[in-house]
């Protein structure tokens, strides 16, 4: 790399516009193909517990950002399966506006509250985040559309449904602060 030239360098970014131009269709491609995967135990798939939750989100008149979200939370769970909420997170930051992806990154140990009990862990660890302007979001995030979207009876909307508003979000301009609001926090639409 060192002994690129600025000619080359430029080459090369004017190549990589149509692959960063991809990201969309590359996201939905991997939730595509979690249609067919789960974890042992779970009586959804991995692409139908996003969608869940997606559908939950649009139907409650969430925004943009959070409905795409929603529907990315998890997409880190076979390839990063320990922090799973950080990887996903870090493919949205550069296109959301920071509470969601906030929301995102923290989801994982929000969800605890759900469940450590019954290890013999502390469900309260999320109290650490109790400062953080995006805290009440996030129990509200993990509450209405995550810990519910396990429901093998509930009718979500299909994944091409999404596609237009995936492929809206990944085409913004990365870390424009309009977009990124940082600091701002809007919480979630009210509950249905």
């Amino acid at each position: 790399m060192k002994d690129g030239t600025k000619e080359e360098y430029e080459l090369l970014h004017e190549l990589e516009k149509p692959y960063l131009a991809g990201t969309a269709d590359r996201l939905l491609r991997e939730l595509a193909g979690q249609a067919d995967e789960t974890l042992s135990g779970y009586r959804i798939t991995r692409l139908e517990h996003g969608l869940q939750a997606a559908t939950r989100a649009r139907r409650e008149g969430a925004d943009i950002d959070w409905v795409v979200a929603t529907l990315l939370h998890d997409i880190g769970d076979g390839l990063a399966p320990q922090n799973h909420d950080k990887f996903a997170a870090e493919i949205m930051r550069p296109f959301m506006r920071e509470e969601v992806t906030w929301v995102v990154e923290h989801h994982g140990i929000f969800q605890m509250y759900y469940y450590a009990h019954h290890y013999g862990w502390d469900r309260e660890l999320r109290q650490k985040y109790a400062d953080s302007p995006y805290y009440q979001s996030c129990v509200d995030f993990c509450e209405r559309w995550d810990q519910s979207s396990f429901d093998p009876e509930y009718r979500s909307d299909p994944l091409e449904s999404f596609a237009d508003e995936v492929r809206a979000v990944f085409a913004r301009k990365a870390w424009d602060p309009a977009v990124i609001a940082a600091g701002e926090a809007r919480g979630l639409p009210p509950a249905a």
